[in-house]
């Protein structure tokens, strides 16, 4: 019996040691998790993120350049990362990613238990544990990991502590927006928003649910399904969201399997700086964000860096006016270009004409000396004679073609011939009230060509210019469009005190008509009116009107002003142009609507500029004339079936525009420039086409002059303008003053007939 007892109490005392020793070993054990915890919080084991950083992760993002239509045009970026808000997400991929990635992520606290516990029993075969926010974790702020246990449990611990204080310091829609502006989807595209551009060419909230599925599936492992290379595997996963979508009752089992049955359709376009929509707008904004970044400081007087901060530039770009803008030139342009090609087969020095040996030498010579060829060169202690050496050894190499790009073998000499044939063109559109630049296209082709015919390219502009010499005639001399001038051979001398020299301007085909009214002789452009009117006025006037419609030129004091003898761009002639249709108010051309911070705060916002620069009635009565040349001048072919020289090509531009139309003309000295500016009541459009070189150039006028070589691109892209009725492109009259002082209605036009003489209404001055 004792024997009983004292095995009881011994075992009493055992039971009780253990018990001691468990819960001596638990304690030790709990304090050392919560010690452990707590170093990894401290950052004893690596930094942590502070207060500071989850409020404000750097999430290096890329700043977005946005239409004034709401659409991203463009961005500058290292890492092309937008950030969106929860708002912006499509509900459809908010369902298909909870659904996938973490069912229960409105019910944990950042850690789900659950899960955890699972994942533990089943050694992960069966699923991991990881949150949403664990995941946002640690893409923000550790990384994939380490594969080394101790290491990894070490992170597995810091990722759990962030997790928790960002379910803390954000809700869960911010938490889902976080994680969907930092995941990299590959090809460049770090972000839902980045993503949906560059595989769907989409804004997020326009994703379809498949697509959604898709962008969903790729959080998984986006190298390995990454719909470019894998779209077996990419379909596959697409339709484990799908399913699991289903599972959590977010869509049906007749959609789910609809959804599956559908191949996966990608839209694919890398964005980059040189290729998309606007490239030359978005070059020349760039070079003025440079300027703007150094006399902008942060508040805490540090630098913006536009590749970095995530700002917002809001344009006043409109994504479908400069989209139609962009296909009016190509489809033209196109056209014109195998035209050019054409006629330059029998030209041994084409693509230029009537120019000597030496000087295409000259022009050769200065190509090489840009190129990139030569500057690599030069910097590897290449002499002059080995460089030249190299141009003539044929090489391997990628050529632009209006049909794509070619694969092609010449020599770099050949090569810049070859492009040296391309026309270009400049076009601008521009609000008249506002200053509002709507569309901006520089070229034929950012990634061949990078010289900006708007901004950067001044050119002769031949006849564009005789308006602001018609309009000082109104306003010095009082004149109206219906008074009559004689239209006769005509000599101006313009040699300075004991006279000298003569200027005797011819017109086209060097013919007269006698009495001509100023609405016919500027709907004719006819050449000697011009140089009457100015020889009235002095070129003095007429060259401080030009300065007073924005012009920067230096313009000469001389007559031969009249007939456009002046380089000015593109950008200038609409915003001169925008004066008349705006009653005579110079608005300085805008392209900012505002500048925000990745926070969405405005941190510039320009200021229009503005001034009065002629009085109603003038302005209009130049209005007026200009809409005679589109009546019943060398803009008419806009009101008919014109076919293109008869040429079966250029059946396409049947205009037949019935509205008011103010435009002019302009063809330079041997066809080099063509010019066409075009005007409604709220939009002036204005388009350059020719050759880089001026020697380069149509032989004839037919092609050369701006009604051909220009005007069709006013006419394609006014077109689409107007079939798309919520740009609310005018089709109205010209607003005319009360009380109007000048009489502008002095002749009724005669009927245009359906087919015009391209030889007749040229613009073509001679000096």
């Amino acid at each position: 019996m004792a024997t009983k007892k004292n095995n009881t109490a011994k075992s009493n005392t055992e039971y009780k040691n253990y018990t001691k020793k468990f819960w001596k070993i638990y304690g030790y054990g709990l304090l050392g998790i919560i010690t452990f915890f707590l170093f990894a919080s401290w950052g004893i084991f690596g930094p942590m993120p502070s207060f500071e950083d989850l409020e404000n992760p750097d999430s290096n993002l890329a700043t977005e350049i946005i239409s004034s239509d709401g659409v991203v045009i463009g961005k500058y970026f290292q890492t092309n990362r937008s950030q969106l808000k929860y708002s912006d997400l499509p509900k459809n991929l908010v369902d298909a990613l909870v659904a996938t990635e973490d069912e229960r992520f409105y019910e944990h606290s950042g850690i789900d238990a659950r899960g955890t516990l699972r994942a533990v029993f089943t050694l992960g075969t069966n699923g991991g544990a990881s949150t949403l926010t664990q995941q946002l974790a640690k893409q923000l702020f550790h990384g994939e990991g380490s594969k080394f246990l101790p290491f990894r449990i070490v992170q597995k611990i810091k990722e759990w502590i962030i997790a928790t204080r960002l379910e803390r310091q954000y809700t869960k829609n911010e938490i889902l927006a976080m994680y969907c502006n930092v995941y990299d989807f590959g090809n460049y595209a770090v972000g839902v928003s980045s993503a949906a551009q560059t595989y769907f060419s989409k804004e997020p909230k326009d994703l379809t649910v498949d697509e959604s599925a898709i962008l969903v599936g790729m959080f998984k492992n986006s190298g390995l399904y990454n719909p470019v290379r894998n779209p077996v595997g990419v379909k596959n996963r697409r339709n484990v969201v799908l399913a699991q979508m289903q599972k959590a009752k977010m869509i049906s089992k007749a959609e789910k399997d609809s959804l599956q049955s559908l191949p996966i359709t990608l839209h694919f376009k890398l964005e980059s700086h040189r290729e998309g929509t606007a490239t030359y707008f978005r070059e020349y904004l760039r070079d003025y964000m440079k300027k703007w970044v150094a006399e902008n400081k942060k508040p805490d007087g540090t630098d913006y860096d536009i590749y970095k901060d995530g700002l917002k530039i809001y344009t006043t770009i409109d994504s479908r006016m400069q989209k139609y803008a962009e296909e009016a030139v190509e489809a033209h342009m196109a056209n014109l270009q195998e035209e050019f090609f054409i006629q330059s087969k029998g030209n041994k020095n084409a693509p230029f004409v009537n120019i000597t040996e030496k000087e295409t030498n000259r022009i050769m010579m200065q190509a090489m000396k840009a190129s990139n060829r030569w500057y690599v060169m030069k910097g590897a202690d290449k002499t002059d004679d080995e460089i030249i050496k190299s141009f003539g050894v044929k090489t391997k190499m990628r050529v632009f073609t209006w049909k794509g790009e070619r694969d092609t073998v010449m020599t770099p000499t050949d090569s810049i011939r070859y492009y040296k044939h391309f026309l270009q063109s400049g076009l601008m559109a521009m609000e008249p009230q506002t200053g509002s630049i709507k569309a901006w296209v520089g070229g034929i082709n950012y990634k061949y060509f990078q010289y900006d015919h708007v901004g950067q390219g001044a050119r002769q502009v031949g006849s564009t210019f005789k308006p602001f010499v018609y309009a000082t005639a109104i306003e010095e001399l009082n004149m109206s469009p219906c008074d009559s001038i004689i239209d006769a051979p005509f000599t101006i001398p313009v040699g300075r005190h004991h006279v000298t020299e003569t200027w005797t301007p011819k017109n086209s085909n060097n013919t007269y008509v006698g009495m001509v009214t100023l609405k016919k002789a500027l709907a004719n452009s006819i050449n000697t009116i011009s140089a009457k009117l100015i020889d009235r006025t002095g070129p003095e006037a007429v060259v401080s009107l030009a300065h007073k419609l924005g012009i920067k030129t230096n313009i000469p004091n001389q007559p031969s002003i009249a007939l456009g003898a002046v380089d000015i761009t593109v950008e200038e002639m609409v915003a001169a142009y925008s004066t008349f249709a705006n009653q005579g108010v110079y608005v300085k051309p805008q392209f900012l609507n505002r500048i925000e911070n990745k926070s969405g705060e405005v941190i510039y916002e320009p200021i229009p500029e503005s001034h009065d620069v002629l009085n109603k009635d003038i302005a209009f009565a130049v209005v007026k004339l200009l809409e005679g040349v589109t009546e019943g001048g060398s803009g008419s072919r806009l009101r008919t079936q014109y076919g293109g020289n008869g040429d079966k090509r250029w059946t396409g531009y049947p205009y037949m525009f019935t509205n008011p139309i103010a435009g002019k003309t302009g063809t330079t000295q041997n066809q080099s420039d063509g010019w066409f500016m075009g005007m409604v009541p709220n939009l002036v459009t204005g388009v350059w086409v020719g050759c880089e070189d001026r020697s380069a150039r149509f032989k004839s006028i037919t092609y050369g002059q701006g009604a051909t070589a220009a005007l069709p691109v006013w006419g394609y892209f006014m077109k689409k303008c107007y079939a798309d009725p919520e740009l609310k492109v005018s089709k109205g009259n010209f607003e005319r003053p009360a009380n109007l002082s000048i009489k502008v209605d002095c002749y009724v036009p005669k009927k245009v007939k359906d087919t015009i003489n391209p030889e007749q209404n040229t613009d073509e001055f001679e000096l």
